[in-house]
């Protein structure tokens, strides 16, 4: 009798409130997007790092023909002979760091471009073989070898940049970090947007039914079942943004990452819907607590029940 007396006063404060609680449960729904958002920021982030150190990896790009203003590129497009000279360091004194030794040449790289660009532009410019460069991609034993080979053939004749992808991916990461912090930003001034909406809510309701609760305390029934009905409205608004939340989640990492971003980002792993699943309980406690949290001190503070 008791449990179906509270989940009747429930409904009855959810129907009577019906704005409130659908404001509550937008706002909701978009502070923890946010804080999805930032978990799997930070997910992607691991990734992109455990990539790194997996694929150690130098690209040594060579002198082009024209265009370089690298001092030891002025005599032009690097020289077989530098590039035997190159060869020979490479496989002489890099030994111990270098695994395996790929020379790409111009042809070769040129052939590269037009499958990623079939109308031979880059930023709307005709290019031809003659202006690609050719490279050496060395892959090496361990992360730390890398600052050793850098070392070794940065500023030698016929060389025109050492480019490992630490140069790559460092900037990529600083970026997502910026747009995590920003999403928690965010995340924090809606959950605090949540947590007034709550307390107007529940205060309201409170207020609406006091006779009624004065009753219920008159006759003898305890401040925490009088209390649970406007603790369980908050609660079921809030799990129902969260769940508007994760779901909002699911498809955004589903239709936007897995099936169209992986696609032309294959050198890289991405977060999946998994992850998404994988931070759904950690959504789901922060909207109960909020709600929680925001309804008790609501009753303790501001009404009288």
């Amino acid at each position: 009798m008791r449990l179906q007396f509270v989940i009747l006063e429930v409904f009855r404060g959810l129907r009577r409130n019906l704005s409130m609680v659908v404001a509550v449960v937008l706002v909701t729904f978009v502070s923890l997007a946010f804080v999805g958002a930032a978990a799997l920021l930070q997910m992607q982030i691991g990734l992109l790092q455990r990539d790194l150190s997996d694929q150690v990896e130098v690209t040594v790009f060579l002198c082009p023909e024209v265009g370089s203003v690298e001092a030891n590129c002025a005599i032009g497009m690097a020289t077989d002979e530098q590039i035997d000279a190159l060869r020979q360091v490479i496989e002489t004194e890099l030994a111990e760091q270098v695994t395996e030794i790929v020379f790409i040449t111009k042809e070769e790289r040129f052939v590269t471009f037009l499958e990623n660009n079939p109308d031979g532009l880059w930023n709307g410019i005709p290019l031809a073989a003659d202006d690609m460069q050719a490279s050496f991609h060395l892959s090496l034993v361990d992360a730390a070898a890398l600052e050793v080979v850098g070392d070794v053939l940065t500023g030698r004749e016929g060389v025109e940049e050492v480019m490992d992808m630490r140069d790559v991916i460092n900037p990529l990461v600083t970026a997502l970090n910026r747009f995590s912090i920003l999403a928690v930003g965010l995340a924090a001034l809606m959950l605090l947007t949540a947590a007034l909406l709550i307390t107007t809510t529940i205060r309201l309701s409170a207020v609406s039914r006091r006779k009624e609760t004065s009753i219920m305390r008159l006759v003898g029934a305890p401040t925490t079942f009088v209390q649970l009905p406007f603790l369980l409205e908050g609660a079921i608004a809030a799990l129902i943004g969260s769940a508007f939340a994760i779901g909002g989640l699911w498809l955004g990492v589903r239709y936007l990452i897995t099936d169209w971003l992986e696609q032309s980002v294959g050198w890289v792993s991405l977060v999946s819907t998994d992850d998404v699943w994988r931070i759904a309980p950690l959504l789901v406690g922060i909207a109960l607590v909020l709600a929680i949290v925001s309804s008790v001190a609501t009753l303790n503070k501001y009404t009288k029940v």
